[in-house]
């Protein structure tokens, strides 16, 4: 058997590119609400308001494009703006229907995001909004006549903006509290219902994206390692509460991981992807490993970052590290102290690999970044992983016909898939499951596209907003059947 027994097969989403309805039922807003839509060529935009001018503008993300507010301005809905996030592929009013299209491919788990606004809708509220919690009991309730397992991420790039407003964001010891009270009141409320739980998706995205990792809008280094601790603490709270809420409930980390090769065997290539490396498992030697490695204590010392801890933190951290390591991987990265070709990808820097074919978007397909990626993260944690983000976005043609003919994204997938085989049966990483991203076709993050698609199911809604949000099959949806029903034997 190539998988053991039980092994959690399904897919992933997160509620600010899928889930819509961003002011229903008492939702407040978030911090993905105020993101306009991309391209592959234009990146995304933060828009704001100064509340006393009435003055209106955007600026960039921070992530490829620079951000910086005028004085005054806070982020903001403004007029004639178009925001992927509002309606998505609106996940909250056809819910039934796509886990009922889960459940026919035979998903084990599914992985989805929390809109932490949608229960507390300005984050720092006493008390939780019934209609939020009430509507992920139904979401539960679905997937258990399914058979399917929820894996629920608590913050995944959807901090509530008034703490961003009000608190700066992560950057806030403040954010732990409200974090921690959102985290119990979920535990409580969805216990039985729901196992396994992440809390920070991606927590290292804070290094390049303080804004959609935790609504910090402070872009310098000292602030982001401030918002990482804090996000850290609260994580260590999370699972200290699961643990005493119930024996049973799992709490992991969500590292966006990819494997780093060097172009050349030029010492400094090799030394370049070390400090690559570093730059991303420091955030896992601290959540999963449950101390802060010397190097990043070194590091922070040379740049002059003073990380204000409280008495008993790292005590907390060690003794409550996350329950298991969860991790996105959608490919590799080669790096090189030399003249070379940009290479690009799903929030990937480094330069064209010769050896990997890419797409539009100048993604490379690795058939090995699994395989590889399994090995170092398991030989450094030694505790159970799961892939929760893998897949390949595509411009998918729908036929006249209603067919999607999408053979690269089963080429991509069993290539993966094979890897992560290989690192279970020939290298005994104890893998819990696999969650291919974005099951229904959905916003992406990066650029505020729909038309990179990731899905199974093809959703009818253009990058313009326009569309009926209809669902339809394409060719990958019956042969992600097959492997889940032959527990990944057959791939072909």
């Amino acid at each position: 058997m190539a998988f053991p027994e039980g092994f959690l097969w399904g897919g992933a989403t997160a509620a600010n590119q899928y889930e819509g309805a961003y002011l229903e039922d008492g939702k407040g807003l978030n911090t993905s609400d105020v993101l306009t839509a991309g391209s592959h060529t234009t990146p995304r935009r933060i828009t704001w308001e100064n509340p006393q001018t009435h003055e209106t503008g955007s600026t960039g993300m921070g992530f490829g494009s620079p951000m910086e507010f005028p004085e005054g301005a806070v982020p903001a809905v403004i007029d004639g703006e178009y925001y992927p996030s509002h309606v998505a592929t609106d996940f909250y009013h056809h819910y039934a229907e796509d886990i009922a299209l889960m459940g026919e491919m035979g998903f084990k788990a599914f992985r989805l995001s929390m809109n932490w606004a949608r229960i507390f809708p300005n984050g720092d509220d006493a008390e939780p909004n019934e209609a939020g919690l009430a509507f992920y009991d139904a979401v539960f309730d679905e997937c258990a006549k399914h058979g399917i397992e929820p894996l629920v991420t608590l913050s995944h790039y959807e901090t509530p903006l008034s703490l961003t407003i009000n608190y700066g964001g992560w950057k806030s010891r403040k954010l732990v509290g409200f974090f921690e009270r959102y985290a119990e009141t979920v535990f409580r409320r969805y216990r039985g219902k729901v196992k396994y739980w992440l809390t920070f998706n991606e927590i290292n995205l804070m290094s390049m994206a303080g804004f959609m990792a935790g609504g910090v809008t402070d872009t310098s280094e000292q602030a982001r390692a401030q918002a990482a601790h804090h996000q850290f603490v609260a994580s260590s709270l999370a699972v200290r509460a699961a643990h005493e809420i119930s024996p049973d409930i799992r709490v992991g980390q969500m590292l966006a991981y990819q494997p780093a090769y060097a172009l050349s065997c030029d010492p400094a290539d090799q030394l370049l992807v070390q400090e690559r490396s570093h730059a991303t498992l420091w955030y896992a030697d601290v959540q999963t490993g449950g101390a802060y490695p010397e190097y990043r204590l070194l590091e922070m010392k040379r740049k002059g970052i003073e990380v204000s801890m409280e008495p008993g933190d790292l005590e907390l951290l060690s003794h409550y590290p996350a329950d298991f390591l969860s991790f996105s991987c959608y490919g590799s990265t080669t790096l090189t102290t030399h003249e070379s070709d940009a290479g690009a990808g799903n929030f990937v820097f480094g330069v064209k690999n010769p050896y990997l074919k890419t797409n539009a978007w100048g993604w490379a397909t690795d058939p090995a970044c699994l395989r590889l990626a399994l090995n170092t993260l398991y030989d450094r944690y030694h505790k159970p992983l799961w892939i929760v983000e893998n897949g390949i976005g595509w411009d998918d043609v729908k036929e006249a016909d209603g067919s999607v003919h999408d053979s690269y994204r089963i080429d991509y997938l069993r290539e993966n898939i094979a890897s992560m085989r290989d690192a279970v049966t020939l290298d005994g990483v104890e893998l819990m499951g696999y969650t291919m991203w974005g099951c229904i076709d959905l916003v992406s993050a990066g650029t505020g596209e729909m038309r990179k698609r990731y899905g199974f199911v093809y959703v009818d809604r253009d990058d313009e907003g326009q569309g009926t949000l209809a669902r339809s099959k394409k060719d990958s949806f019956l042969w992600y059947k097959k492997v889940i029903a032959s527990n990944g034997e057959d791939t072909e």
